[in-house]
């Protein structure tokens, strides 16, 4: 598809850098000469120095003949404008990225895509933090992603030393445990598997699951990871992150006590957030961490605009016995780092958006047969899940799956029909209207025909 973006911050590096691994043509506007000189040196994309709201800039970035155009600048107001701009040249879809919370309510969403006309909005600050709250509903795991149905979580956990399952395998392990489940991912020693059922667990792995959110709690306790859900958190930063993640915390009886340096920002954040606790006070001082509670907390997130800072204090969390720890940490680098050194649970805004981005892309190129619902890129990107609409079209419908055969490095982990959902076994079919989920390691699908051999 060819794809224009505006904006080449951090957020519109990541964007451009996901969509070149699609094979999709990218051609990039930003203001700031250095910048694109930057991007066009990294990346095999066309760079246009320029503002996204100029008619003439936008005409010569091609937005006329664009599949989709993403606004990604620091400016909501650029952004909408740019759309709106891009939209009357010609451009088939739109997205824009809308940060301010008063933008963000879906009464004012909906007026601003109808009137604007833009086909989606991204918001990295509140997808974080729908992100962060879904581990801390299930802090067992590492990394918890939703499907659209609601039928399957794919969770993300490690297993520590003195597991009980360590030297099982999975065929075992299914014969020990009732619960609906299915271990889909391994990652272990920087290598990811699809694994079968010989396949033998070991201490130090990352674990990918796909199992019903009613059952997590007994799957974990099994496992012997299990957590009670945080019902006291204390979250580092008051940025646009914290005030998403506290609204929700406390929408959902949670107590949220945040911890901000600067002080106009803590009075402004007990306005925008009634009913949280605000400690004005820097949370890199111990003393302030301890009289606040850390060493009595279910949690502890860290969302402080510097990544070094969210790292070094959630160690500290780590060495008092926090339950659960979650830092934002941007940088790549710092990100594997910190996993290596016990750091689990780590969230990248700008990844969740690349990635938002990507399943939009796919969704819209899609071939007759599937559509793409929902993609996760999942154990640091070594494999995707996705979660497929199955329509009329598909070739396979009604076959037995023993009968289907599969590419390798392919799963189908999962199957939704009405209230239903299916671990799949060889005797299941796929039927018109399914949602299905599948497991990708090493390759990239677009579509559900693609997963069969010889397609």
């Amino acid at each position: 598809m060819n794809i224009v973006v505006v904006g080449c911050g951090k957020i519109g590096k990541e964007i451009i850098s996901s969509l070149m691994e699609e094979k999709h043509n990218v051609t990039a506007v930003d203001l700031n000469p250095r910048v694109i000189d930057n991007v066009t040196a990294t990346y095999d994309v066309i760079g246009i120095c320029g503002s996204g709201t100029e008619f003439v800039k936008l005409r010569d970035a091609g937005v006329k003949n664009a599949d989709l155009f993403i606004a990604a600048t620091n400016s909501d107001e650029i952004n909408m404008l740019s759309c709106f701009v891009a939209g009357r040249m010609g451009a088939k879809h739109t997205v824009a990225r809308i940060r301010n919370t008063e933008n963000n309510d879906a009464e004012s969403l909906e007026f601003m895509k109808n009137q604007l006309g833009l086909s989606m909005s991204i918001n990295p600050e509140m997808l974080t933090a729908k992100a962060i709250f879904n581990i801390l509903k299930m802090p067992s795991a590492t990394k918890v992603e939703t499907f659209s149905s609601h039928s399957f979580d794919m969770v993300e956990l490690v297993l520590r030393d003195n597991s009980p399952i360590d030297g099982i395998s999975l065929i075992e392990l299914r014969k020990k445990i009732k619960e609906k489940f299915l271990v889909c991912t391994v990652s272990r020693d920087g290598k990811v598997y699809i694994p079968q059922g010989n396949f033998i667990l070991k201490k130090g792995d990352k674990i990918g699951i796909i199992l019903s959110p009613k059952d997590s709690n007994k799957i974990f306790k099994a496992f012997d990871v299990a957590q009670k859900q945080a019902r006291d958190v204390i979250i580092m930063g008051g940025g646009k992150t914290s005030a998403y993640l506290a609204k929700m915390l406390i929408e959902n009886h949670i107590v949220a006590k945040v911890i901000e340096v600067d002080k106009k920002r803590s009075e402004d954040f007990c306005e925008l957030v009634p009913g949280s606790l605000v400690i004005n006070g820097n949370g890199m001082n111990q003393d302030l961490l301890r009289e606040e509670g850390i060493t009595t907390t279910d949690a502890f997130v860290s969302l402080t605009g510097h990544d070094e800072e969210n790292i070094l204090i959630s160690f500290y969390a780590i060495s008092q016995k926090v339950p659960k720890v979650i830092s934002k940490v941007n940088r790549e680098e710092l990100s594997v780092l910190s996993e290596k050194l016990g750091l689990d649970s780590i969230l990248s805004p700008k990844k969740l958006i690349a990635d938002t981005l990507v399943q939009y892309a796919r969704a819209l190129s899609n071939t007759e047969g599937s559509k793409v619902e929902t993609l996760y890129r999942i154990m640091n990107g070594g494999a995707e899940a996705l979660e497929f609409n199955v329509l009329p079209e598909f070739e396979y419908l009604n076959v037995a799956l023993k009968n289907i055969k599969f590419k390798d490095g392919i799963l189908l982990a999962g199957i939704v029909r009405g209230r239903e959902n299916i671990i799949p076994s060889g005797d299941d079919v796929i039927k018109a209207g399914d949602k299905v989920i599948v497991i990708v390691a090493g390759q990239r699908i677009s579509d559900l025909e693609s997963i069969v051999r010889g397609v």
